[in-house]
């Protein structure tokens, strides 16, 4: 039986953590984006990172082997969430869910109003799915330095394979 309690994550999470953003990726073969499919897994430097700063949660399996995890950052001042990935064959369970629900916990815990994303618009599992936990698009006027930034690095990763945008969720 897998837990639906977040956990902070450690370093023995780590590379597990890799292979499960592996596997997510692959979803994105279905809605016809292998470019984002074969995107690398975050670098474990990256992870140890979040690690360092208490921003990367997990949910484990019964031998709390992480089967689905978030990342956040602080983005114009406000709670990010950087990624959430749960492995395919525990998908349909709420943890995406619960891992936002956290990420949210987290970024008013510490004072923030909000959290900011960047999704596809129209990938189901992505912006639609976004909306149904609160988020709304941010227009791009709209948008903080740091948001601009980000969008920035993503059109020039090859990222805006198709739309995309940055929603908001007020806290």
């Amino acid at each position: 039986m897998t837990t639906t309690e977040p956990r902070p994550a450690h370093e023995g999470d780590l590379e597990e953590i890799q292979r499960i953003e592996v596997d997510a990726g692959t979803l994105f073969l279905d809605v016809g984006m292998p470019t984002i499919a074969g995107d690398d897994p975050p670098s474990l430097d990256s992870l140890r990172g979040y690690v360092a700063t208490g921003t990367l949660w997990v949910i484990a399996d019964e031998e709390d082997r992480p089967v689905a995890f978030a990342s956040a950052s602080v983005v114009d001042g406000e709670g990010h969430l950087d990624q959430v990935s749960v492995r395919p064959s525990f998908a349909g369970r709420a943890l995406g869910r619960r891992l936002i629900e956290e990420v949210c916990e987290w970024a008013r815990g510490h004072g923030f109003h909000g959290v900011t994303l960047t999704t596809f618009r129209d990938v189901p599992f992505n912006g639609p799915l976004y909306e149904r936990y609160g988020f709304t698009p941010v227009p791009d006027g709209e948008m903080g330095p740091d948001l601009v930034r980000i969008r920035g690095e993503e059109r020039a990763n090859g990222i805006d394979v198709a739309p995309r945008i940055a929603m908001r969720r007020p806290l």
